[in-house]
């Protein structure tokens, strides 16, 4: 009688295991089109580019269902340049995300390669994350709004929807011996949607960034991290921290939507992490706000606009002499038609006036975002381009 029990009882246990349900999903982004750059290193040019309104992407996602409200769940999503067939994110297989963990009623924890609370809460809100690209990000993407850099080996957490109401955080371990601070990220957030309301705040803290395994290090496959390109801040990356404190907001009336977002952004403790001009120590801030709107003119037709404005502060050298900072300017027009709900072809023009002194202790010019910095203080770029999901 017990043995009957006992099989019985395993056979409802594989029973229940193979009526678990599980998914596994395959999906992407191809993201091609046609640019002009005014200005680019001191010329014009013409190109093809990849992955500019959304980076073009391929991934797996998957889910299993473990009874009792719990889920197990799993994304690993790569990027790529349609052009060159070339991995993106510096090589990394899959650069974009990787992860697996738990899902519940409680809310969501997963390990591996992330995105911060920064690009989770705040992102969406800004231009670059809606109708503009990256081009139209924030100049450097110096707030990581438009999530230029993830975060490996971390743990986060999100909420579930509390009535609108969602948050989360990450933790992402530095992976060096006899160090917790070094190459340590983490980060905060909380965001609100109801009706025709959204908000968004985020921080963001990472230490020793531009190390191998820092933050600014970890878009590449080698064991030597890529060197920060943009001038607006690549002479400031000595820094011991890099902090990001950044919020948001969005109303909908009918078909209009009105946005803005700030952020304020320190490179603090210069020169411990590396060499430096500036005076040791010293902290570079910058401030940067964004208005944006959007309108659908139809079911198929949206137009945008947005403007941008950085305020970087005053550091001092080490001779003495102060660095002024520098001040950019930018202006983004779109205009997005979709062709089915899986396509659309899209126009995108940037403007960016840059003043003042740069980070590298020079005549600041403009640096759109992810584009060869201008030799003058002024550059333009316009591109049209396709994208499809799948």
């Amino acid at each position: 009688m017990k043995k009957s029990l006992l099989a019985l009882a395993a056979l409802g246990t594989f029973a229940g295991v193979a009526h678990a349900q599980s998914s596994v999903t395959l999906y992407g982004i191809i993201d091609e089109g046609f640019n002009y750059t005014s200005n680019k290193g001191g010329h014009q040019l013409y190109n093809l580019s990849s992955g500019v309104l959304q980076g073009s992407r391929f991934g797996l996602r998957g889910t299993e269902d473990l009874g009792g409200g719990l889920k197990a769940i799993f994304v690993l999503e790569n990027g790529f340049d349609v052009n060159s067939g070339a991995l993106g994110q510096g090589g990394l297989m899959f650069g974009r995300q990787a992860y697996v963990g738990l899902s519940s009623q409680l809310g969501t924890v997963t390990l591996g390669r992330q995105y911060d609370s920064v690009v989770d809460y705040v992102g969406p809100l800004e231009v670059g994350d809606q109708w503009g690209g990256y081009i139209a990000a924030h100049p450097g993407d110096l707030d990581n709004f438009n999530n230029a850099y993830r975060t490996n080996n971390t743990v986060k957490f999100a909420s579930k929807n509390y009535g609108g109401l969602t948050f989360g955080g990450t933790y992402s371990f530095g992976g060096v011996a006899g160090s917790m601070s070094t190459n340590q990220i983490w980060s905060l957030g909380a965001g609100y949607a109801n009706g025709p309301l959204v908000l968004g705040v985020g921080y963001l803290n990472a230490r020793t960034p531009s190390n191998a395994g820092g933050l600014f290090g970890n878009n590449t496959a080698t064991a030597t991290p890529s060197a920060v390109g943009s001038p607006v801040y690549s002479g400031y990356v000595s820094a011991n921290t890099y902090q990001v404190i950044g919020a948001g907001g969005a109303y909908t009336f009918g078909a209009a939507t009105i946005g803005a977002t700030y952020s304020n952004t320190k490179f603090m403790n210069l020169g411990a992490n590396g060499t430096t001009a500036f005076r040791h120590g010293d902290t570079a801030t910058f401030n940067n706000a964004e208005i944006n709107f959007k309108y659908q003119l139809t079911p198929a037709l949206l137009v945008g606009a947005a403007f941008d404005y950085t305020d970087g502060s005053d550091v001092e050298q080490a001779n003495g002499t102060t660095n002024g900072g520098a001040k950019y300017y930018q202006g983004a027009l779109g205009v997005d038609y979709f062709l089915s709900k899986r396509t659309d072809v899209y126009l995108t023009g940037v403007f960016q006036k840059a003043s003042g002194t740069d980070s590298k202790n020079e005549t600041a010019v403009a640096a759109i975002n992810n584009l060869n910095s201008s030799t003058s203080d002024r550059q333009t770029t316009v591109r049209i381009g396709i994208r499809h999901k799948f």
